[in-house]
This record gives C-alpha cells, sequence and structure tokens, in this order.
C-alpha cells in the first residue's frame, strides 16, 4: 500500500512532484499576454484623469437640495465635498411628508451626507426648465 502514490505516477497523478505542473495543476493560467500586461506595452500609460459627472465646486457657500435613498429630504448650504460625492452641508433643514401630504420641517445644522445615499443634488436658486431631448418631435 506504501508504493501506491508512486506506482500511480507520484504525489499529483501527472508524474512529477512539483506542484501546478501535472493534470489540473495551473487551470487557466500562461494562455495569451504575462499577467497584467497587454501584449508589447511594458511602459506605465498616462491615464486621464478621473472627473466627477457633476461639478459641484460652482455650488460651494450655496444653498442646495439634496434627496437620499430612504426619500429623505434637506436643504443646506454645501461647504465641502470629495471625489465619492459625500457631502458637507450648514444649516440644514430637513423637510418630512406625512401621510396626508402635510410638510413639516427640523433644523439638523451641520451635516456629512455620504455619497451612496445621494439620488439628487440641486441648487435651489439658478435652476431652469428644459424641454425634454428623450421626446419626439411631431
Amino acid at each position: 500500500m506504501s508504493d501506491r502514490a508512486t506506482i500511480r505516477g507520484g504525489f499529483n497523478r501527472g508524474g512529477r512532484s512539483d506542484r501546478g505542473s501535472g493534470r489540473g495543476g495551473n487551470r487557466g493560467g500562461n494562455r495569451g499576454a504575462p499577467r497584467g500586461g497587454h501584449g508589447d506595452d511594458h511602459g506605465e500609460r498616462e491615464r486621464p484623469k478621473k472627473e466627477n459627472i457633476l461639478d459641484l465646486s460652482r455650488f460651494m457657500d450655496k444653498q442646495i437640495r439634496v434627496k437620499f435613498n430612504g426619500g429623505r429630504e434637506v436643504v443646506g448650504t454645501l461647504k465641502g465635498f470629495d471625489q465619492l460625492m459625500n457631502l458637507v452641508l450648514d444649516e440644514v433643514k430637513e423637510t418630512m411628508r406625512d401621510e396626508e401630504g402635510e410638510e413639516s420641517s427640523r433644523s439638523l445644522g451641520l451635516i456629512v451626507a455620504r455619497g451612496t445615499l445621494l439620488t439628487l443634488i440641486s441648487p435651489l436658486d439658478g435652476s431652469e426648465e428644459i424641454a425634454n431631448p428623450f421626446i419626439d418631435a411631431e
């Protein structure tokens, strides 16, 4: 019984004892270009700088309305932001609506709004309505 491994072809049945070179070893590896590369391109390519879709620097120190995933809505002064769209708002007032549609508000002061929860950001002043570009002109 002790010879069984050598009779059947070694430790990994492929006849060799080095790891990954027998049957089933190194699955899917070393086909095509080397890892992480794209053919002959060995040098570092300079990628264009990623920019946010929305330029929030235009709204610094201005009143904006922010709506969140859960339906909450706040109005406050934009004091800061980062590339993940996390916002720092000051003098924030949250507007709440009950089942009858009546509005009430409460003051929150200074908040940090997490970017993953934002659904809408709009300035309170300077917005204008435009025609819907997706409706076919008849």
